[in-house]
């Protein structure tokens, strides 16, 4: 194994990471540069000018033919005595060709990690191969590249960020790939064998190989976080992001810590993604219940390679959206990888800049397996399409009914759960509980809206079972936080809207403000007193029992004073105005009904009329009957006023007086 520090084999010499040849070649002191200018320093004039972009090199033609099958071939295909040549699509620039230039004249290259990989790149597109030449520029940079680069964690990091570039020779070469699979492969390997003594060192100082990182008494050093290699792999762009942690995924690292590493990510490349603070929490979180870790260690291999936490990156939404898109194929399958606070923000995101629908369908369902985790700030996503309402309330329905095909799916098949999964599931029984208290504190939130339609208000709170809700007090808030938003809602649809609710499952306090809510319907407020009345009741048996039971000498309380002596003030007073208002509405219900009895025989007086003055025949008939009506009426009124002083036979049987409203028919 090579050292990073120097290397010698073969007979050619890598001393402190200076390439050099064995033959002479053009004798030289170096390159001069003049503005946007090179010069070889030699007596001899050049004959040969290779420009790449604005930067031109002056140069001789026998020591760049003698190396490059590329400028040998084009300079004897050419019919002319070709002088210059420009070389715009060369990998690596004017930098890499300077160093190619250099390598050819015999003048001592220094390989470091920034130039290796457009140094590679560039002696594959000059074709500097081994048939022109034994030792020529590919075989010394590959060899660099397998036996010092792929050795260090540190150079596997630059090499891979320095190849974003150089698409796509880079990857045609199979550095990305090589660099991918070291950096997981020492990712995954045990931290436990890492010295902490090149912690902290700057970026210009060169780290230790691979080797040189691993120690036998680990117990001298700080023992090394599990999220020792996130920030180096952060740096990375996001399609060789992906790459590293696909690599990682094969040798199977734990899905909480490629979780957090992806959160990791995303805090850093998503700007306004995560918050100050809840990016720490978020991967602190996904895997502290499987590791005890000091979580106050600031140090480690990051500090090699990573920069200031100034250094911001700048992405565009474009950009945005493809990170967006690739972190979500990347999620690992299993429950719990990432919070669901991070994959809620993430879908926020997604719906702001237009990604994929069957990307984002898939997140919403990753979000519908761990909905109990949520909060109402991650819920209260804004409508970023046409809708009329603030938030995207069909989202969050959305969520829910994933949520409830996950939790049948695993009742209805406990076999196919897996044994990692199961611990999960057993701590968490009352998920649903759980959602339905998120569920009534978003429909409070959103109901302030007016632009929330009732049908949408009704159907998300319906969603879950009547198992899930123990209390409907949060539900009922929901509803007089609507009913206030909708001043305007006629009588059907208050009702329609109070039917969401149980009024046996308000708890005394929901139940006495319910009671005094004039924006409840009647026959709502007529059901709330009720339940509270039978849980008044209830409660003062149950307090009766209970002290009947704790003494056996005790006689049982039987009359109603003792009752009540027996029972707390608030129930006593509760009780009292309970009853005074069921009473006062029970002799309104008597009076409407009398109303509507007497209302209702009128109109069917009224309805037998107009059917027989419908027709012209019987005009006369009509008039004549109301007559004899008018006249009988006052013949009975005159009888009952002649017979009123006297005493009638109580051996005849009373008649009751007949009604002056006598139909004619």
């Amino acid at each position: 194994m090579w050292d990073a520090e120097s290397e010698t084999g073969g007979g050619r010499d890598y001393s402190n990471g200076v390439l050099s040849i064995s033959k002479h070649g053009l004798k030289t002191d170096g390159f001069e540069q003049r503005g946007q200018s090179w010069y070889v320093a030699t007596d001899i004039p050049s004959d040969f000018l290779v420009q790449i972009g604005d930067v031109n090199f002056h140069l001789h033609k026998y020591p760049l033919l003698s190396r490059s099958g590329k400028l040998n071939r084009i300079i004897y295909e050419s019919r002319e005595d070709l002088n210059k040549i420009v070389l715009d699509d060369l990998p690596g620039g004017p930098e890499a060709f300077e160093l190619a230039a250099k390598f050819c004249y015999g003048i001592a290259v220094d390989l470091t990690a920034n130039n290796i990989s457009g140094l590679r790149c560039a002696a594959e597109y000059l074709e500097m191969t081994e048939d022109l030449e034994e030792g020529n520029l590919i075989f010394k940079t590959e060899a660099f590249l397998s036996y010092v680069v792929l050795s260090s964690w540190r150079d596997s990091i630059l090499v891979l960020k320095n190849s974003e570039k150089l698409s796509p020779w880079a990857e045609n070469l199979q550095i990305v790939r090589r660099c991918s699979e070291s950096i997981a492969w020492k990712a995954c390997a045990n931290p436990k064998g890492i010295r902490w003594q090149y912690t902290g060192r700057p970026p210009k100082v060169s780290s230790p190989s691979w080797n040189e990182m691993k120690d036998s008494s680990p117990s001298r050093n700080q023992q090394v976080p599990p999220d020792w290699w996130f920030e180096d792999v952060s740096i990375l762009r996001i399609d060789h992001f992906v790459r590293v942690i696909t690599a990682i995924k094969v040798k199977g690292m734990r899905h909480e810590l490629i979780g957090a590493a992806i959160m990791h990510y995303a805090a850093k490349w998503l700007p306004g993604l995560i918050t100050e603070g809840s990016a720490a929490a978020d991967e602190g979180s996904n895997y502290s219940h499987a590791n005890d870790i000091n979580r106050s260690w600031k140090g480690g291999l990051h500090m090699i390679v990573a920069g200031t936490k100034e250094d911001i990156p700048t992405v565009q939404a474009k950009d945005q959206r493809m990170i967006i898109e690739s972190l979500i194929s990347l999620i690992p399958p299993q429950k719990d990888s990432v919070s669901c606070s991070f994959l809620l923000r993430l879908l926020r995101m997604a719906n702001l800049l237009k990604v994929a629908a069957a990307l984002v369908t898939e997140l919403e369902k990753r979000v519908g397996m761990q909905f109990e985790q949520a909060t109402l700030a991650d819920l209260l996503i804004p409508s970023y399409n046409k809708s009329e309402t603030l938030y995207d309330v069909d989202l969050v329905q959305r969520l829910l009914e994933h949520f409830l095909v996950q939790e049948q799916t695993e009742s209805s098949s406990p076999s196919r759960q897996s044994f990692a999964e199961a611990p999960q599931r057993g701590t968490n029984p009352n998920a649903k509980m759980r959602v339905a208290r998120l569920v009534d504190s978003y429909l409070t939130e959103v109901s302030r809206d007016r632009n929330l339609s009732l049908t949408k208000f009704q159907v998300l709170a319906e969603a879950l079972p009547d198992s899930a809700r123990t209390c409907d007090d949060g539900l009922y808030r929901a509803v007089d936080s609507y009913l206030k938003a909708h001043p305007t809602l006629s009588e059907h649809e208050r009702k329609r809207l109070c039917r969401v609710m149980d009024c046996q499952k308000l708890s005394i306090d929901a139940c006495m403000h319910a009671a005094q809510n004039e924006r409840l319907p009647l026959r709502v407020v007529v059901q709330v007193l009720f339940s509270e009345q039978v849980k008044i009741s209830n409660a003062i048996a149950s307090s009766s029992l209970k002290e009947a039971g704790e003494s056996h000498y005790h006689p049982m309380v039987s009359t109603r004073k003792t009752l009540l002596e027996g029972t707390p003030q608030s129930f006593q007073e509760g009780w009292a105005t309970a009853k005074k208002d069921i009473n006062t509405l029970k002799f309104e219900l008597e009076t409407v009904k009398a109303k509507y009895l007497e209302l209702q025989n009128d109109f069917e007086t009224l309805q037998r009329q107009f059917d027989k003055m419908a027709k012209p025949k019987q005009t006369f008939a009509w008039t004549s009957g109301w007559k004899k009506l008018g006249k009988l009426t006052k013949m009975s009124n005159l009888e009952n006023h002649d017979d009123g002083p006297q005493i009638s036979n109580p051996e005849q049987p009373k008649k009751a007086p007949r009604r002056w409203r006598n139909s004619v028919s």
